[in-house]
């Protein structure tokens, strides 16, 4: 992608509202556009990343047993009244009437529309067990949108849910999912903790979070440092020992980037979700269910992987693999560049290529840390004097000269 033609303008400085870190990175490299409160636009910069935080949860999803379904943003009143969420869900539906009076919801979460689409096609315990996933937008009416993706009204979600026949069946999947989403949050670069936790206005016995430590978290949990006993301080209250093996707990900030719920059968009894086991008897599908956000994933990935300047993507997610920068736009620098521009797309690398002519080498230096891609090289004059490309990795202080002739070796 050349530069010259990327949507995208850099800015220099955000207002002072905006305090988290993430939010400030993500509004000056241009990844993203607040529209209104607690909504945003995902620029190609944006969507780039969020793409390939989607193919990570994909494959996990689709590796678990998954099949993948899109569940629409609408639902009826009546379904929200089966389960009497229309009234208690926290927060609140985004409510509207369509131009028969007949009224509506904005899907923040679909336990309801799941579970209508099972107990119309599940009948037999032969069919269980089996899972769903769906990555949509949701709308969560918030009282206070925050910190840029960290909090937000619409927003991309990955939901999985899961249908056994045996409470042991669903505990057997629900550690196969904090596997999957172990390793998930790893392959995005970043530490997740498991800790236990309230299921809210979900539901279920058993729920637990996927918390990733942050200065600019707004939650809080205990974790020991002796065993890997974690929990969010609302689940745990005031403890000040470790339940497990007495040994101290330790307050950290975080921010939550995955929630998951065994839910049980709190919604397939009262919307009537049945299956007849061997001998004939009638019982309620066993659910699970097991939530990740995306874009709240993609701003913890900014709040974990930064600097003074800007972004430090993990590779694994980053917009673009190479930022090429030609420093002096001469035709003799110039050819060189978009010979090796072309030569990095051919091996298979997304190459970002900074070919602006109206911009100082100090201009492309400064828009390179911001927007964070892994690696940097820069052709220019003093660099071809010894035919050579300069490359740094941006999360290094060190820079190489690679020759032109060994560049393609090296990448």
């Amino acid at each position: 992608m050349r530069h010259s033609k990327l949507f995208c303008k850099t800015k220099k400085e955000t207002s002072k509202e905006v305090q988290a870190i993430s939010h400030k990175f993500l509004l000056r490299a241009d990844f993203i556009s607040q529209l209104c409160s607690g909504v945003y636009c995902l620029l190609p910069l944006g969507w780039r990343v969020l793409r390939k935080i989607e193919k990570i949860i994909r494959t996990e999803m689709e590796n678990l047993g998954g099949e993948e379904v899109l569940l629409p943003v609408l639902s009826p009143r009546s379904m929200w009244m089966e389960t009497k969420r229309w009234i208690t869900i926290d927060p609140p539906l985004f409510k509207l009437k369509d131009r028969h009076k007949k009224e509506l919801a904005l899907g923040p979460t679909h336990e309801e529309v799941i579970t209508d689409l099972v107990r119309k096609r599940i009948k037999s315990y032969k069919d269980l067990p089996f899972s769903l996933f769906q990555i949509q937008n949701k709308f969560r009416n918030e009282m206070r949108s925050s910190g840029g993706l960290l909090r937000t009204r619409e927003f991309m979600m990955k939901d999985l849910y899961s249908f056994h026949a045996t409470e042991k069946d669903l505990q057997k999947f629900y550690e196969k999912v904090k596997k999957a989403y172990f390793r998930i949050f790893k392959k995005c670069g970043l530490k997740a903790v498991c800790v236990e936790a309230d299921p809210g206005t979900i539901g279920g016995k058993i729920s637990h979070e996927f918390m990733v430590v942050a200065e600019t978290g707004e939650d809080q949990v205990l974790i020991c440092k002796k065993c890997n006993f974690a929990a969010n301080i609302q689940k745990a209250g005031k403890i000040k020992k470790c339940p497990k093996c007495k040994a101290s707990l330790e307050k950290k900030q975080t921010i939550e980037v995955g929630h998951i719920f065994a839910l049980g059968t709190k919604y397939s009894e009262v919307m009537g979700a049945e299956f007849v086991d061997k001998s004939g008897k009638c019982h309620p599908i066993i659910m699970g269910c097991y939530g990740i956000g995306l874009p709240r994933s993609l701003a913890t990935i900014v709040e974990v992987h930064h600097d003074k300047d800007g972004i430090v993507w993990p590779e694994s997610v980053a917009p673009f693999q190479v930022h090429l920068l030609l420093l002096e736009d001469i035709p003799k620098v110039k050819k060189i560049a978009e010979r090796v521009y072309k030569d990095l797309q051919k091996t298979g690398l997304e190459v970002l290529y900074d070919d602006r002519g109206d911009k100082t080498a100090g201009e492309k230096f400064i828009d390179a840390d911001l927007i964070g891609i892994p690696w940097r090289m820069v052709v220019s004059e003093r660099t071809l004097k010894k035919n050579s490309v300069e490359i740094k990795k941006r999360d290094k202080k060190r820079v190489k000269l690679i020759l032109l002739s060994k560049l393609l070796r090296y990448v």
